[in-house]
């Protein structure tokens, strides 16, 4: 938002530099992020003054130029050369010094001392098109006789020099949306360091009603969408340019004038905060305004000329036969504004309510001034205030008469705030105990008023315009952010107390599984929860009537929330592997959303929490001591069960991956029931959208299940074995058919108090074997906890293995 500094000192009598005033500025939460020069003429005319032409000879070398000599007040006159025709004896001109900058657009030039066909030159005499204030050819400009030489042209021109605040707005702060907010809010800087300025505000007091001679009555429809709507009738006017004063005004701001009507309408919404619209009063059919909403595909042609169609829930302005004028408090029509045949006008002045005009604006993508102030809620109490201040200003610019009197439908007033303020909590959270005079002080400079006050509270009415004051902890931002911030000492001592903390809470295990991955390699990354329904068509396992759609999306490609973890990741990696980073590890925390029973009355929505890992890549960065083997199915397991023994979690379940994204995959799950995770080896199908060309590995984690889980695994700590482990391996021939896990199942049913681990370190299949036959290199860890484990008691383990094998599975030794 941009503050003109000279625009704000007609509030303020203040002589403080720009840079100071800034400063306190941001100290009170209005951050200035910049300071800008800006100059009704580029360079403001420094080193241009007032001279007399006191001689003009033709130049002894050149039949177009003459020789002069001026007078700009020092003890010698200047010699100058002019191509001028129209310079003579007497004049008094404008006259650039020697070292004068003057601009021609964005290029810029110095005077400087020179001979011109070998006469010397102290000077330029200028013309308007050299001075950058006109476009006149005809020659040099000529002033008034009785202007004073050595005069500068910029005082006699009145050129404005000024400074431009470009201040970060924050949403809450609707109140300091105007230069008459922001002077407002510096006031209450001035007055917590004692001094005592005036806060200026713009007369109305001259306002009266001409005649009554035509008056349009307001009907609003729609009382919730606009709780004040105020208008009036001028009669009479000239559109036309703008006086200087207010074109400065507005070019100061980064506004472009446009007529001395549309220029009041923008000047007092710079100034006071409300926005104003002037509607062409011959173009209001029937002589009535209708405030209303309009059927959903109603055409509307908006100023910037394009057509669009209404939403049922768009508060429309409209004539009295329900034409659309304007869309309320976001943007005119092309056929009811303001042009150079107007002559009556209907000038609006209202208070929409901020949610409507927020939903109107993101649906059609405009963003306006007047949507910009709406949108976090104006002052409703200045709402006939501004009327009365615009039409002053518009009968002095465009003339006219006000023929009706002022249409103010306010049917229930809205009241300001009440809000108890306890000291005890006010010190609580400032973390100092501030006299209480101070505190009130302060209060009363915010025009917050001291209803009742007892020793320990104070009952406090906040005036409307502030509806961002609401709470108690509202009301102590307001104090510390006038007090100070930066008056907050640090304590000498820091003060704590010991709270109850659930080890099981979800931060904690949260961070305890974050810093296992970024030990093993993996980079967090935070993905948006909204996404493009287009994923859904990748895959059969999500459900297209189980989104969550958003009412007002920024846009098609962020229109509903994630069903899955997984095509954020995707677009992760592929982002990451077009720029040449291919070999990946990432994990995140976050939501999906669901919806339920699509076809009832009432729908159910869910949030589900997530762990998602990703692999892609090599194993190892390359390197020339190490071969860069690709990360596998099997690698990526190792990932995912290290979490599990982070977290202490046993008893899993192992069965196949039902998701159709994953070409092969395992689902974990407890006691056969809780789903822990399901990963795998994602589908170049659902690749190939993302441009990713290598295999991505993919892991889900059903955060919400895992929390419930860690909690009934207990850790047991027990002393380490004081007697040796002993392990044997078998190499068996078993048929293609038998897994690894039907061997471990076998082991373990056949030795119980021994066997503390079965290991596959080799698969072997090739031509030397059997058709239809592997050979699995299996290990086992036999171990007693009580004495040193002998031979014979060894073998007669591992012969009942071997029958046992033999047996169930038709294993054979190699």
């Amino acid at each position: 938002m941009k503050i003109s500094y000279n625009w704000l000192k007609s509030f303020l009598a203040i002589d403080w530099e720009a840079e100071k005033t800034g400063q306190l500025l941001t100290d009170l939460g209005l951050e200035v992020e910049g300071v800008a020069t800006f100059e009704t003429i580029k360079g403001g005319l420094k080193g241009v003054v007032v001279g007399e032409v006191l001689t003009c000879e033709k130049h002894p070398n050149a039949d177009k130029l003459n020789l002069t000599t001026v007078n700009i007040g020092q003890e010698e006159p200047l010699q100058v050369v002019c191509g001028a025709p129209n310079v003579a004896v007497g004049q008094k001109v404008p006259v650039a010094t020697i070292g004068t900058v003057l601009y021609d657009g964005d290029k810029s030039f110095t005077i400087k001392k020179g001979k011109i066909r070998g006469e010397e030159s102290y000077g330029m005499i200028c013309s308007e098109e050299e001075l950058g204030i006109g476009t006149s050819h005809d020659g040099i400009m000529v002033l008034d006789t009785d202007v004073l030489v050595g005069t500068p042209l910029s005082v006699l021109l009145n050129i404005e020099n000024d400074e431009i605040f470009e201040i970060g707005l924050t949403p809450n702060r609707a109140d300091a949306m105007s230069h008459f907010g922001v002077a407002r809010d510096l006031r209450v800087g001035l007055l917590h360091k004692a001094i005592n300025v005036e806060l200026i505000k713009p007369s109305v007091s001259t306002f009266n009603v001409d005649a009554t001679s035509f008056a349009i009555p307001v009907y609003v429809e729609d009382k919730n969408k606009a709780p004040r709507y105020a208008g009036i009738t001028i009669s009479g006017v000239t559109v036309g340019d703008s006086p200087d004063w207010i074109q400065q005004r507005l070019k100061a701001i980064g506004l472009s004038p446009i007529n001395n009507i549309v220029d009041v309408t923008n000047y007092v919404m710079h100034e006071l905060g409300q926005p104003l619209h002037a509607f062409d009063a011959d173009q209001i059919k029937g002589n009535e305004i209708r405030v209303k909403t309009l059927a959903t595909g109603t055409k509307f042609v908006t100023l910037d000329e394009k057509e669009r169609e209404l939403h049922e829930d768009d508060l429309m302005i409209c004539d009295g036969e329900d034409n659309p004028l304007c869309i309320a408090g976001v943007f005119g029509g092309l056929h009811s504004g303001v042009s150079e045949n107007t002559t009556t006008i209907f000038l609006e002045s209202a208070y929409f309510d901020p949610i409507s005009i927020r939903k109107t604006a993101k649906r059609h993508q405009l963003n306006t001034d007047a949507s910009f102030r709406f949108e976090r809620g104006i002052d409703p109490n200045f709402v006939t205030y501004a009327l009365k201040r615009a039409a002053i200003l518009i009968k002095e610019l465009a003339g006219g008469q006000i023929t009706s009197d002022i249409v103010d439908n306010y049917p229930t007033k809205i009241e300001n705030n009440l809000v108890v303020l306890s000291y005890n909590y006010l010190f609580s959270m400032l973390g100092k105990q501030i006299p209480k005079d101070t505190v009130k002080a302060i209060l009363a400079s915010l025009e917050i008023k001291i209803n009742n006050e007892t020793e320990s509270s104070l009952g406090l009415e906040v005036p409307a315009y502030r509806n961002d004051v609401t709470r108690p902890a509202d009301l102590v931002e307001e104090v510390l952010r006038v007090y100070g911030y930066n008056t907050i000492e640090n304590p000498d001592k820091l003060n704590t107390s010991l709270s109850f903390s659930d080890k099981y809470n979800n931060e904690r295990i949260q961070d305890i599984v974050a810093n296992q991955l970024v030990a093993q390699g993996f980079y967090e990354m935070m993905n948006n929860s909204l996404t493009t329904p287009k994923y859904i068509d990748l895959t059969e396992t999500l459900d297209e009537t189980r989104n969550v759609n958003i009412l007002n999306p920024l846009s098609n490609d962020l229109c509903v929330m994630r069903q899955s973890m997984l095509f954020s990741g995707l677009e992760v990696i592929a982002y990451n592997i077009n720029r040449s980073q291919r070999d990946l590890r990432f994990f995140e925390f976050g939501k999906t959303y669901h919806k339920f029973g699509a076809n009832k009355v009432q729908e159910d929505y869910s949030e589900l929490r997530h762990l998602s890992l990703f692999l892609s890549g090599n194993m190892l960065s390359e390197n020339w001591k190490s071969p860069s083997d690709r990360a596998d199915f099997f690698y990526f397991k190792a990932w995912v069960n290290a979490v599990f023994e982070k977290l202490g979690i046993q008893n899993i379940k192992e069965t196949a991956a039902k998701e159709d994204f994953f070409a092969e995959g395992l689902t974990y799950s407890f006691a056969k029931k809780t789903k822990l995770v399901t990963f795998g080896v994602v589908r170049s199908k659902v690749l190939k959208p993302f441009g990713i060309k290598q295999a991505v590995l993919y892991a889900d984690f059903n955060w919400d299940n895992i929390l419930e889980v860690v909690k009934y695994n207990k850790i047991k700590v027990v002393n380490m074995p004081k007697y040796p482990a002993v392990r044997r391996d078998l190499a068996l021939l078993v048929a293609d058919t038998v897994s690894f896990k039907e061997i471990v199942t076998i082991a373990k049913q056949t030795e119980k108090k021994l066997l503390k681990a079965v290991n596959l370190f080799d698969v072997y299949t090739g031509d030397k074997l059997p058709e239809g036959k592997k050979s699995y290199a299996v290990s086992f860890m036999l171990q007693d906890e009580q004495k040193t484990l002998n031979e014979k008691l060894i073998e007669k383990i591992m012969q009942k293995l071997i029958t046992n094998f033999e047996k169930q599975l038709g294993a054979t030794l190699r």
